[in-house]
């Protein structure tokens, strides 16, 4: 199954209020597996950054200048996440983000209900929680030495690894050690252990030939005892 795990970073908190994205990553899993394909972009997103969204991801209007226009990348994020599921935190928020960058290319939109967001899994979870990104990640053990600011792209990595540990942790097919080592342990599994002696039977004399008896006028010849 593949699935691709989505973050964005924008100048606001509402796309109607002409906000834009500023950034998007992906990060591609297979059977809840990283591949190591990844997609990022910065965007120029042909307005201002207010200050307190900069504080937030640290880019500027400046830094984005150069950078191209959703138009110009859309074909290439659409082959990128196909028709796969879509994992990200806060699911709605970066979905009508999407979606209103989409619709000025002339694009269908995207359903929400395509989206897992992993911020329902750990309500479910750990009810009456906490939780935030950063939260999660203390909770799972995720390292976020390298989030000093959101990123896009970094904040995918950490969604990707959160999700992982929502959903069971890292693993792929069970097969948590080597093929040789574990076809190794499969065949000594299947040795049959002999007993060097063998129990007596707790059957008296009588019961067994009572159930001689019983073989020999209830099956005949098709009993199985005689071909053993």
């Amino acid at each position: 199954m593949r699935e691709i795990v989505f973050d964005t970073e924008t100048t606001g908190f509402e796309p109607g209020d002409g906000h834009r994205i500023v950034e998007i990553g992906c990060v591609e899993l297979m059977d809840h597996f990283p591949t190591g394909r990844t997609l990022q972009f910065y965007l120029n997103p042909e307005r201002d950054i207010p200050i307190e969204s900069q504080r937030v991801h640290g880019l500027s209007a400046e830094f984005l200048a150069d950078k191209a226009l959703f138009a110009h990348v859309v074909e290439e994020f659409l082959e990128f996440i196909g028709d796969a599921p879509l994992v990200i935190h806060n699911a709605s928020f970066d979905i009508k983000f999407i979606n209103a960058e989409l619709k000025r290319c002339g694009k269908p939109s995207i359903p929400l209900a395509r989206a897992v967001d992993t911020i329902e899994i750990a309500k479910r979870k750990f009810p009456g929680a906490r939780y935030s990104l950063d939260e999660l990640c203390k909770r799972f053990g995720v390292d976020l030495t390298a989030r000093s600011k959101h990123g896009a792209l970094l904040d995918a990595q950490l969604t990707a690894d959160v999700y992982l540990e929502l959903i069971g942790g890292r693993q792929k097919g069970l097969m948590l050690a080597p093929v040789e080592v574990a076809a190794a342990a499969m065949d000594k599994t299947r040795a049959a252990r002999q007993r060097p002696v063998p129990l007596p039977s707790l059957a008296t004399a009588a019961e067994l030939e009572a159930h001689a008896a019983f073989v020999a006028k209830e099956l005949g010849d098709k009993s199985l005892w005689k071909f053993a």
